[in-house]
């Protein structure tokens, strides 16, 4: 086998991986969750003076933006689908090994949502952060990933450009 296709199954591996497993983690998460709020039979759980556990059902996308039950909704679907698609031939082009696992850990954290948008018809979203009175937006554990994996791309490409300079 030759070196270049060993390379080839070795990022495939790895980056099947990552994706599996974030995918995994938020499915464990949202099940949890579900699963306590049903049957506690309750919607707030407060845990501390910053953050609480509020279920929701997000019929949008990221924030709770363009709520829909129409066709859009199944179009915003299609076009994550795309989304996920293009990231994984993303992985797949970079020879850079951060970018390659930052971009496996936002499609792993997208494919969990997706998989909410078609087994659900909605995403469930539970992590609420607040300070006082202020809140953020309802979240979950793939929008984190999501927002994890973007943050480490552009931090690294920052790095990598002041580098160059």
């Amino acid at each position: 086998m030759s070196e270049k296709i060993a390379q080839s199954y070795k990022k495939f591996f790895v980056s099947s991986s990552i994706i599996l497993i974030c995918f995994l983690f938020d499915r464990f998460t949202k099940i949890y969750t579900i699963n306590f709020f049903t049957n506690n039979n309750f919607n707030d759980y407060y845990i501390n003076d910053f953050l609480n556990l509020s279920l929701i059902w997000n019929k949008g996308i990221a924030f709770g933006l363009l709520q829909s039950e129409s066709i859009a909704y199944h179009l915003i679907s299609i076009f994550i689908l795309t989304i996920i698609v293009f990231i994984i031939y993303l992985i797949f082009k970079t020879k850079k090994k951060y970018e390659m696992v930052f971009l496996s850990i936002i499609a792993g954290g997208a494919a969990g949502n997706l998989f909410d948008r078609i087994f659900y018809n909605a995403v469930p979203d539970f992590i609420d952060l607040h300070y006082n009175e202020y809140h953020w937006f309802i979240f979950n554990i793939s929008d984190l990933l999501i927002s994890i994996g973007i943050l480490l791309l552009v931090i690294f490409d920052i790095i990598k450009f002041k580098e160059k300079s």
